[in-house]
């Protein structure tokens, strides 16, 4: 619940902002992410690459390293889909709202997972995400 809060003031601060850049281009745009993990699996570092495939879809990879591996579970290397959803809500430039799925190996096992993430670009370069699922995670978004 607290994350929940979390990411509601989050968005409405980045949605305050001035700054002109954009969120999501649709094919060919490519995203890296690096942040920390919360929740869910364990917490520790996260980072992930997503490649634009359409205006709606794009597909990359994540790496999770958790420090306090509750369920003997070390890392998540997954593969990852999203669905962006700044054209079909009419979202500002600067901002991309995605869910997404991630399949891979946790650990010693199969992992597989959902997610809702949030992206906001304060320059062309540089922006913020959140992602709340069976894992969530804030970080920092950089345009490649």
């Amino acid at each position: 619940d607290i994350m929940k809060k979390v990411m509601i003031s989050l968005a409405m601060f980045f949605m305050a902002q001035l700054f002109h850049s954009q969120a999501w281009n649709g094919a060919g745009d490519q995203k890296a992410q690096a942040g920390f993990s919360a929740w869910g699996n364990g917490v520790g570092i996260t980072g992930t690459y997503d490649y634009g495939l359409s205006d709606l879809i794009s597909v990359g990879g994540g790496l999770n390293l958790y420090f306090d591996n509750k369920k003997d579970n070390d890392f998540f290397i997954f593969g990852r889909v999203n669905f962006h959803l700044q054209d079909a809500l009419q979202l500002s430039d600067q901002l991309d709202i995605y869910p997404g799925a991630d399949i891979g190996v946790l650990g010693n096992s199969f992992g597989l997972g959902v997610h809702l993430g949030v992206r906001y670009y304060f320059t062309e370069k540089f922006g913020a995400f959140a992602e709340i699922g069976n894992n969530g995670s804030i970080g920092v978004s950089i345009n490649l």
